[in-house]
């Protein structure tokens, strides 16, 4: 049973006790109204009862006293006196009307008839005084049966106030027993009533109040600690109990809302950190490993549970090729042309919104179409790579716009990589022949140098010269020229490749660097550079440019110079070379021994 239908019985058993109590205090009063009405009809009874006695006797006695001393004053008060008295029927109307009872007025209508026979006694003794009998008139007032007669009425009316008395009397003790009994009713009424009361207060307080205000309270503490997991009591009462609990519930779920939101932000903050970090990680690197580790790092943190590959688009072949992916399974991604990828198409993620129908990337498996995400990376207006995530749900994906900062970050990256190799390469490359050039000599050299003397191995130089080079490009021109320069390199490329560095040192001069390798292999070298230039028959247009010869010189550590002078005795041998007549190999070894 429903408190609010228990305190409702009890507050309805209370208004009945108390309207019973308030009509036993009626019936109550009303006890002590026929208590003071039978004390009242008493007196009025006495009062009726001494008029008769009354009546009887003063006739009596004036009676007698005109018989006795012919007083004509007693004669005048006893004929007024015999007029004012009632009849019988008017006193015992009286008497009915105040509630005596039939047997009570027969009673005294026996007493009021004898008083009677004694008024027409004195009627008579009056009589014969009149007539001058006044012998007979005495006795008829003084005789015995006259005595008796008036000694009946006393008895009667002695009777009759005997039987008053004992009805009042009965009557009282009845009503004070009656109105006893009825005020120790209403003051239990009273008392159950207030015991009720005073249950349905306690009741109130402790399951209605109390309990509920405590349950409230420690809600409240607990909310004030920002413990919103704390589940509200459901207080459906409509009552200031209930408003509290609603208010309470309405700031829980309040709370609840801003403990989410505060959950979103920190989650933010911290993918915007992430996001800052990488950024700065990919400012550091130095090449496209350092790229790729990166990624591969923070790819996970900032979108977490959500695997993904990382695509670079290679120029030769033209295709998407996967260097890095995380939290897939360890499985090969084969490539796949550009055009297959409908964000690459678009320059801009795929699909539009997650969740909506859309067209799928072909190069995604069926099984992950619909929770995929492709961002490509742009550069310059220009894709050079592709993120592809899968396992997309609106539960586990961060904001879109995070995955697509990581891109934005990722592709400039790699897009200053490219550029920063193509750098590279112009620094350290000649572009005519794809040689180092002579800027990465001097780090190449004090490298190779360290190496060998740690090693305590040789370390051989070849200076390479071509011969007569001005006259070519005098006669033929300058493409001429570059024409024969580009074939000499690759000459020498093919010759030094497997065991040593070949450098572009000057306009026709070039430079060998042979690791592990003495005089007699470095002359073995130069002598299939020397042969494979004689061999060559180059022609420029319509002509014949002719043969080539090239003067190389050879040195080497630590046969010939230490670390500081090995290209100089290298040059020297070429310089002796070009002075024996060019189209030679000359030694610095042979210059000793001459």
């Amino acid at each position: 049973m429903r408190i609010a239908t228990i305190t409702n019985w009890a507050y309805g058993v209370t208004v009945c006790l108390t309207l019973a109590s308030g009509v036993v205090m009626l019936l109550a009063s009303n006890a002590d109204n026929a208590e003071r009405q039978a004390v009242e009809q008493r007196q009025i009874f006495d009062q009726l009862t001494e008029e008769v006695e009354t009546d009887a006797w003063a006739l009596s006695d004036l009676a007698r006293l005109y018989v006795i001393n012919k007083d004509p004053d007693a004669l005048k008060d006893y004929q007024q006196k015999d007029q004012s008295r009632k009849p019988i029927e008017h006193r015992l109307s009286r008497l009915k009307d105040n509630g005596a009872t039939g047997e009570e007025l027969a009673l005294l209508h026996e007493g009021l008839q004898v008083v009677d026979e004694l008024q027409d006694e004195q009627q008579a003794a009056l009589a014969s005084m009149a007539r001058g009998d006044e012998r007979q008139a005495v006795i008829l007032l003084y005789s015995k049966p006259y005595e008796q007669e008036l000694e009946r009425v006393q008895n009667q009316i002695d009777q009759f106030r005997l039987m008053l008395d004992r009805r009042a009397h009965n009557a009282v003790e009845e009503a004070t027993k009656k109105s006893r009994i009825l005020r120790t009713l209403s003051e239990v009424m009273v008392g159950l009533t207030a015991l009720l009361f005073l249950f349905v207060m306690g009741f109130i307080l402790k399951r209605r109040v109390l309990r509920p205000v405590v349950r409230l309270s420690d809600v409240v503490h607990r909310l004030a600690s920002q413990d919103y997991a704390v589940e509200t009591p459901n207080f459906s009462q409509i009552d200031e109990i209930g408003d509290m609990a609603q208010a309470i519930r309405i700031f829980r779920e309040n709370g609840l809302v801003r403990q989410q939101l505060e959950k979103e932000r920190d989650a933010d903050w911290a993918i915007r950190e992430l996001l800052a970090r990488m950024t700065q990680r990919l400012q550091g690197c130095e090449n496209f490993t350092d790229v790729i580790n990166v990624a591969q790092l923070f790819a996970p943190n900032i979108a977490p549970g959500i695997s993904g590959q990382l695509y670079i688009l290679d120029r030769d072949p033209w295709q998407m090729r996967c260097v890095a992916q995380w939290l897939t399974p360890e499985e090969k991604h084969p490539p796949f042309h550009p055009d297959d990828c409908w964000a690459v198409r678009r320059g801009q993620s795929h699909p539009p919104v997650n969740g909506e129908p859309d067209i799928a990337c072909y190069h995604l498996p069926e099984s992950a179409a619909d929770r995929s995400l492709c961002v490509p990376l742009i550069a310059q207006g220009e894709a050079i790579g592709l993120l592809s995530f899968q396992n997309i749900t609106p539960e586990t994906t961060p904001s879109r716009a995070y995955l697509e900062l990581m891109a934005e970050a990722l592709g400039l990256a790699l897009a200053n990589q490219r550029l920063r190799d193509a750098l590279l390469e112009k620094a350290l490359y000649d572009p005519l022949t794809g040689l180092r050039n002579r800027h990465h000599l001097e780090d190449k050299m004090q490298t190779l140098m360290s190496q060998a003397m740690r090693n305590n191995e040789p370390l051989s130089c070849l200076m390479i010269d071509i011969d007569h080079f001005k006259s070519i490009n005098d006669r033929f021109g300058h493409e001429a020229g570059d024409q024969v320069i580009k074939s000499v390199a690759a000459i020498v490329q093919r010759a030094v490749h497997d065991n040593g560095i070949a450098f572009r040192y000057g306009g026709e001069e070039f430079l060998a660097l042979l690791t592990d390798t003495g005089e007699e292999g470095a002359h073995a070298c130069a002598t299939e550079i020397y042969e494979g230039v004689r061999a060559l028959a180059l022609r420029y247009g319509l002509a014949e440019i002719g043969p080539v010869d090239v003067s190389i010189g050879i040195a080497s550590y630590p046969q010939h110079a230490q670390s500081d002078n090995l290209l100089r005795a290298a040059d020297v041998a070429l310089y002796r070379a070009k002075e024996l007549g060019r189209s030679r190999i000359v030694s610095f070894g042979m210059l000793e021994a001459g």
